[in-house]
C-alpha cells in the first residue's frame, strides 16, 4: 500500500457512535476468527466470490457450500485471507469508515458499503471472468468509502508514517495518489501477489458516484464550511412595541398604543407578520 493511514483530523459531527462502521469491523474480526478454526481455505471457497462459478463455467465440487453465486458478491466482503489482509483492510475502515457514515447516516452507509462493494466485485468479473481463484476481502467496499471521503473531506488532515516520522498530509494527496496507484498496478501489470486490483478501480469510481445520492443533504460537498444546524434565532421585541404575540389569541385588538399610529386587525388578506 501507498500509505498507512494512522488516524485523521476530522471529527464526526451528526453521530456520536459509528455503529455500523464498528459493527463491520467486529463482524471481520469474529469472522475470520471463526475462518481460522474451520479452515482458511475451505472458507474461501465456501463464501468467496469465484468469477468462473458466478459466470456458470465452474462448478464447486460436491463437499462445498453451495450458495448461490450473486450471494457470494457479499459474503466474500467479510472474509480476508491472511491477518495482515484483516488489519490493513480495517485500519483503513477505522480511519475513514465513520465519518462517511455521518455523513450519511447508519442506513444509508450500510447500503452504501454493501452496494460499493458488490460493485468493485462485478468489476472483478468483468476483468477476469474466467478466474477460478476466489477472491475475498472489504477493500472494494472500502474504496468506495475512500472515494467518498475524497469528495466530502479532501482536506482533512491525515496522520501518516514516514520513515518512522507521523506526519499530516491532506486527504485529497494521499486518496488521489492509491487510487494513481491501482490504476499504475493494472497498466504495468505489477506481480503484488493475487490482488484484485479492478475491484479497488470499480469500488472506488462507485464510491465517487454513490456519494452524491447518498449524503445527507446538509452534507457539504469538497470540505466547505457546513451550514448552521437547529440555530433558530428570535427577533428581540423593540422598545415602545406592546404587540400581543401570544399564538392562542385569535386576534389583535385595533386599539393603538400612546403616540402610535392605528393598525387595522388582521385578516386572510393580511398576510405580514
Amino acid at each position: 500500500m501507498p500509505f498507512i493511514p494512522l488516524g485523521d483530523s476530522n471529527p464526526r459531527i451528526l453521530l456520536r457512535y459509528p455503529w455500523v462502521t464498528w459493527g463491520t469491523i467486529l463482524a471481520c474480526i469474529l469472522i475470520y476468527a471463526a475462518q481460522i478454526s474451520d479452515g482458511l481455505q475451505l472458507s474461501v471457497y465456501n463464501y468467496g466470490f469465484i468469477p468462473a462459478v458466478f459466470a456458470g463455467d465452474a462448478r464447486l465440487s460436491e463437499e462445498l457450500l453451495q450458495l448461490p453465486p450473486v450471494l457470494t458478491l457479499f459474503t466474500s466482503m467479510y472474509l480476508h485471507g491472511s491477518l495482515m489482509h484483516l488489519l490493513g483492510n480495517m485500519l483503513f475502515l477505522w480511519v475513514f469508515g465513520d465519518n462517511i457514515e455521518d455523513s450519511m447516516g447508519h442506513v444509508r452507509f450500510l447500503f452504501f458499503y454493501l452496494l460499493c462493494g458488490a460493485v468493485a466485485g462485478l468489476s472483478h468479473f468483468a476483468a477476469q471472468p474466467l478466474s477460478d481463484i476466489p477472491m475475498v476481502g472489504a477493500s472494494g467496499a472500502i474504496s468506495g468509502v475512500l472515494a467518498a471521503y475524497l469528495v466530502l473531506h479532501p482536506r482533512a488532515r491525515i496522520l501518516i508514517p514516514i520513515v518512522f516520522i507521523p506526519v499530516r498530509l491532506p486527504a485529497f494527496l494521499l486518496l488521489a495518489g492509491w487510487f494513481a496507484f491501482q490504476v499504475y498496478a493494472v497498466i504495468a501489470d505489477t506481480g503484488f501477489g493475487n490482488v484484485a486490483w479492478w475491484a479497488h478501480i470499480g469500488g472506488f469510481i462507485a464510491g465517487l458516484i454513490l456519494v452524491f445520492p447518498f449524503k445527507r443533504n446538509t452534507a457539504v460537498l469538497f470540505g466547505g464550511s457546513p451550514p448552521p444546524q437547529g440555530i433558530v434565532q428570535r427577533r428581540r421585541s423593540q422598545a415602545g412595541d406592546s404587540r400581543d404575540r401570544n399564538p392562542r389569541r385569535k386576534r389583535e385588538s385595533p386599539m393603538p398604543n400612546a403616540g402610535e399610529t392605528p393598525r387595522r386587525p388582521k385578516g386572510p388578506w393580511d398576510r405580514s407578520a
